[in-house]
């Protein structure tokens, strides 16, 4: 069960990575600059800017690059030797897999904006809460973009035990890092 938390984990840190930090770097001008939708609200909102969209993708790739540079560190020092599924991942992401990286990153960002798209569709205001959605938008729109984009590199490293397992982990991690975000002011809501 270890090996498939610390896999998964592993495999998902671009997009865990990019989430966040497209909070903490946002603001500016939003991404949907203002304008409404045909229904007359908002396209996306005043909390999806165009610098946490690329701050955010940016500290993805770079978390996906300190991952590459690790992974064969990581692999000859045998510390995780018991651990047979975490130790062939460590492949995942190599120089030739950076686009992955990159669409992980994105994916997630994109994922969130769907999120947002849908609530004010759903006359939800910014930062209300919408269960499930809150959680786990992001590591749908990482799943769907690298899954369209490197499909092969997806079907090797997401078999079904990894795709439960992320979405199992994903909220535990979601709400706790959301909390310590509320309680470092970084966020207006805990969730």
């Amino acid at each position: 069960m270890i090996d498939l938390i610390v896999t998964s984990i592993w495999l998902m840190i671009p997009a865990y990575i990019a989430n966040p930090m497209a909070v903490v770097f946002g603001g500016g001008t939003p991404i949907d600059c203002g304008k409404n939708f045909y229904d007359g609200r908002r396209i996306l909102g005043d909390g999806k800017t165009i610098r946490g969209l690329i701050a955010g993708t940016a500290c993805g790739l770079v978390a996906g690059l300190i991952q590459i540079i690790l992974a064969p560190v990581l692999a000859a020092s045998g510390l995780f030797g018991s651990l047979d599924i975490f130790q062939s991942s460590l492949n995942a992401y190599t120089f030739n897999t950076i686009h992955v990286v990159f669409l992980m990153a994105l994916g997630a960002l994109l994922g969130d904006s769907a999120e947002s798209f849908i609530k004010r569709r759903i006359n939800l205001k910014r930062g209300a809460m919408f269960p499930v959605a809150d959680q786990l938008d992001f590591v749908v729109g990482a799943w769907i973009l690298t899954y369209i984009l490197a499909s092969a590199w997806f079907i090797i490293y997401f078999d079904m035990r990894i795709i439960v397992t992320v979405l199992i982990i994903t909220p535990l991690l979601h709400i706790t890092t959301n909390i310590i975000g509320y309680l470092l002011k970084l966020k207006k809501e805990p969730w």
